[in-house]
């Protein structure tokens, strides 16, 4: 039984803003008496956040379920509703943290979130938009409705990777901020400062949109960017048997299973190989590589290789390797503007598989 209601945050934001980054960074102020619960929902159809994001200490309480096929902003809410049961009945968190796909409609989910089931249960309080203030000079992103409409929404816009932004690219997004939603609270930091200030501003209340005419304030601390990759972490288990467990993915006789989703505008393809399987790490660079050449958006994996379990992240054509402790299986998910060709790929990544 439920005594108090579960303070709730959505954090939105572009694909490839860092939005998981954020997240990660946040876990790290989280106390250690308090369980901490995140739904994430990804575009593509395979899921690869859960087995990136980790804790600082083994003893944390971090409870993560992944929602794959960007359906939480399904009008009906359905997706949205369901997740989030079972993660309560799971986890039994004092916070949660809602991560929507960059490329979905965080309206819909807020609707969710305040009705009138879920407004006994829940604390939804400010909202956050992840923006990563270099793109806001090219056109095609600012023009994006998806990214307007997390814009419009946001209680709070945190400038990320604020350590490689030109001055211009952060008038640019100030100004931006200014003619789509001037009640917002702008923070511009990657400091350990910045997100004990984001920390402490995300419990206020959400803002009733309609009627707040606050100005827009800023709050700059600039600071050096804190690394996320520099220590190993480890990949999230289910802490209950009480959730319905997923249907078992059933591999190909070559050991892998493969899945597509196209939506907004973008095209998805992901892989899952079977745990026996073993990748080269040269070569896994090198074909990861050859597709930041193709400017592919995104591409996320974990994969189980000859060095150990590595997790690869590319965004914006720079690509972080993570060492992680454990995987279950090797999984890669692309994602792209243009549709790539499925069977070319799955031959190139069958190809970085280690000899037997």
């Amino acid at each position: 039984m439920i005594l108090k209601t579960i303070k709730t945050n959505v954090i939105t934001g572009f694909l490839g803003a860092g939005k998981t980054s954020l997240i990660l960074s946040l876990l790290k102020l989280k106390p250690e008496n308090e369980t901490w619960a995140i739904l994430v929902n990804e575009f593509g159809e395979i899921g690869i956040d859960a087995s990136l994001m980790a804790g600082t200490h083994s003893s944390e309480q971090v409870v993560i379920k992944e929602v794959a096929g960007g359906c939480l902003c399904c009008a009906a809410g359905i997706p949205t509703q369901v997740a989030i049961n079972q993660l309560i009945q799971i986890a039994k968190p004092d916070r949660l943290f809602i991560e929507p796909t960059g490329l979905g409609h965080p309206a819909e989910i807020l609707k969710v979130l305040t009705n009138e089931y879920n407004r006994e249960v829940l604390s939804v309080n400010q909202t956050v938009c992840v923006v990563d203030a270099r793109k806001v000079l090219i056109e095609a992103y600012r023009d994006n409705e998806n990214f307007n409409q997390q814009l419009r929404i946001a209680d709070i816009v945190y400038a990320s990777k604020a350590d490689l932004y030109q001055a211009q690219e952060f008038e640019s997004l100030s100004a931006l901020i200014g003619r789509v939603n001037q009640e917002s609270i702008l923070i511009s930091a990657n400091a350990e400062s910045a997100i004990k200030l984001l920390l402490n501003e995300i419990d206020k209340p959400l803002l009733p949109r309609a009627k707040s005419t606050t100005p827009i304030k800023q709050s700059t601390s600039l600071g050096k960017s804190t690394s996320l990759t520099q220590s190993s972490a480890s990949i999230f288990k289910p802490v209950s048997s009480s959730e319905p467990l997923p249907k078992p993915v059933e591999f190909n006789q070559g050991g892998y299973w493969v899945k597509s989703n196209q939506g907004e505008g973008a095209f998805s393809i992901g892989w899952i190989f079977d745990p026996s399987l073993c990748f080269e790490f040269d070569k896994l660079i090198s074909f990861i590589n050859q597709l930041i050449a193709q400017n592919v958006v995104r591409i996320k994996a974990v994969m189980i290789t000859e060095e150990g379990i590595a997790g690869f992240n590319m965004s914006d054509g720079k690509l972080s390797v993570m060492e992680l402790d454990d995987a279950m299986d090797s999984r890669i998910e692309i994602i792209s503007l243009p549709a790539l060709n499925e069977t070319t790929l799955t031959e190139q990544l069958l190809a970085c598989l280690t000899a037997n």
